[in-house]
């Protein structure tokens, strides 16, 4: 009986500790990240674009779009989507609906804070169509400089530190 006790002891102990493990794991799926981190998110611009792909995904919908500049060429950008799409559903923005409003060859408005490492990555503040009716929701308000045309949109400037690297 002592030793079945033992057993139990060390069984318990057992399973607290990956009970513990399983919890501490599970903890970095409810983890989220901040989108300033990584996108400028304090400088906002506003483009007309053509969306080439829209993905409604978890934990932010992603799409590529490409925007004319002033010279005739096309840029060919990569973004994230600030809401995801439980708030979306909540605001009535379904896959479906969502899906449909931004179907390849659709042209938007784009409100975007630029990739902090550059390039032709964004996140998207809000969308809207060309009747200036908002797509699945948006948070950025007025005051976004308009840079329809501007080869790059606004890419970072200066001696910036990016996340992950020191200052000089």
């Amino acid at each position: 009986m002592k030793r079945l006790t033992g057993m139990s002891r060390r069984s318990s102990g057992r399973a607290r500790v990956l009970l513990a493990a399983v919890l501490i794991a599970a903890g970095g799926a409810f983890a989220h990240h901040g989108s300033a981190i990584s996108y400028d998110t304090a400088n906002l611009w506003t483009t007309w674009a053509t969306v080439t792909q829209f993905n409604y995904l978890n934990p932010h919908p992603t799409m590529t779009f490409d925007r004319m500049v002033g010279d005739g060429e096309v840029e060919h950008w990569v973004a994230e989507i600030l809401s995801n799409p439980s708030t979306m559903a909540r605001q009535g923005w379904t896959r479906k609906r969502t899906v449909d409003a931004l179907a390849p060859g659709t042209r938007v408005k784009l409100s975007l804070g630029t990739s902090r490492a550059g390039g032709f990555s964004a996140i998207v503040m809000r969308m809207e169509n060309e009747a200036g009716e908002a797509i699945g929701g948006g948070f950025a308000g007025p005051g976004a400089t308009d840079l329809d045309g501007v080869p790059g949109g606004l890419q970072p400037t200066g001696d910036a530190v990016l996340p992950g690297e020191e200052a000089n």
